[in-house]
């Protein structure tokens, strides 16, 4: 056995085994939503909804979040060109027509920003247009909110996938986050030790004010995240929690829109270098892909790092409730995930992105 060959081997073996045991702390530690009714004399509590174009979603998210009975549901309509508002109106919500994007604002965050203004409650929760409320859903978040203390709470909605082409790529939010974050560190101060989901955010409403809202990142293209480490830097307290059966949501519809979706935001993911995104490519198709092609005979531990690779997808999707065999089918993927990502890196290398008929420079 050659010792390029060996330090191969003991870099992908640590690789996977830091990210099993990152996988272990959350399986013990992080925290899932179980419905709860919602607490009587509780916060008035504003549900706001940044639509774009969802006349798809809304009929299908919408009376499941209307039905939690908040203080208020407001849906603002950010110029669309279906039946959003309509749709969102007939649903009993109430709808904001959007303003015009201001210089030097993205999409999303000038949508939010407007939103909390209308609000009239004294807790926000941010939630996009194809999350599913089950009910007690806002009873979970609430809970989980006053519990942790958090100036911001954000939830992981389950996957919820469809079509064969959903599940290539979609339900890769999770591994990212359960393998590669563990939970115990979102309690460091430091700004870096941060994740957030703007599939829903929820803040008490002094704490949201007082850190500056999403003015705080008006022009990031992955502002949930940015978000959540700028309420870290400014003192507040950070809290995650996966959704369970409270909440769910079916991101994209396709391959395509996942690496439309996935595209526009690996770039912030990997502030912006290039460079960087070519080495994680490369990294990635070295530790999932390369131990498939290299002769498992002749090379001892080959078959440690394979079953490495096709087990994490698998253990994460039991980790967060897709126990289905489809879902558990998902794992024997690993081998050409890297192949399958390779479109969403070439997207986010270019200089401008696109995203819901806007274009953004990064």
């Amino acid at each position: 056995m050659s010792r390029p060959f060996r330090a191969y081997r003991l870099a992908v073996g640590a690789f996977f085994a830091v990210k099993g045991a990152t996988l272990l702390v959350n399986a013990l530690t992080f925290p899932r939503l179980r419905p709860r009714p919602t607490p009587p004399g509780g916060p008035r509590v504003s549900l706001l909804v940044p639509a774009r174009n969802e006349a798809h979603n809304l009929p299908h998210t919408l009376p499941g979040l209307v039905a939690q009975g908040a203080h208020e549901v407001l849906v603002l309509d950010d110029h669309s060109e279906d039946d959003t508002a309509r749709i969102a109106h007939d649903l009993d919500a109430r709808v904001i027509p959007g303003q015009s994007l201001p210089p030097g604002w993205h999409g999303k965050p000038w949508a939010c920003q407007q939103l909390a203004a209308a609000a009239t409650g004294d807790v926000l929760i941010f939630t996009d247009a194809d999350v599913l409320w089950h009910p007690g859903a806002l009873g979970a978040v609430l809970h989980a909110l006053e519990r942790s203390g958090a100036d911001l709470l954000s939830v992981y909605p389950r996957q919820r996938n469809v079509t064969p082409g959903e599940r290539l790529l979609t339900p890769l939010v999770d591994a990212v986050l359960l393998t590669f974050l563990p939970e115990p560190l979102l309690r460091f101060p430091h700004p870096s030790a941060a994740a957030a989901n703007g599939q829903l955010m929820a803040f008490p409403r002094r704490s949201y004010e007082r850190v500056g809202g999403h003015a705080l990142v008006r022009a990031e293209l992955l502002e949930d995240v940015a978000l959540g480490s700028r309420v870290k830097a400014w003192g507040g307290r950070l809290a995650l929690a996966l959704g369970g059966e409270c909440l769910g949501v079916r991101m994209y519809r396709g391959y395509a829109e996942s690496v439309e979706g996935f595209g526009k935001s690996a770039g912030s993911v990997h502030r912006g270098s290039r460079a960087l995104m070519a080495a994680s490519l490369g990294w990635h198709l070295a530790a999932y892909t390369l131990p498939w092609l290299l002769p498992a005979r002749r090379l001892p531990g080959l078959a440690a790092l394979r079953a490495a690779g096709l087990l994490e997808r698998t253990l994460v999707n039991l980790l967060t409730g897709r126990r289905a065999p489809a879902d558990l089918a998902e794992g024997l993927l690993g081998p050409v995930t890297p192949l399958l990502a390779l479109p969403v890196y070439l997207r986010a290398m270019r200089r401008r992105v696109s995203w819901k008929g806007r274009e953004y420079d990064q």
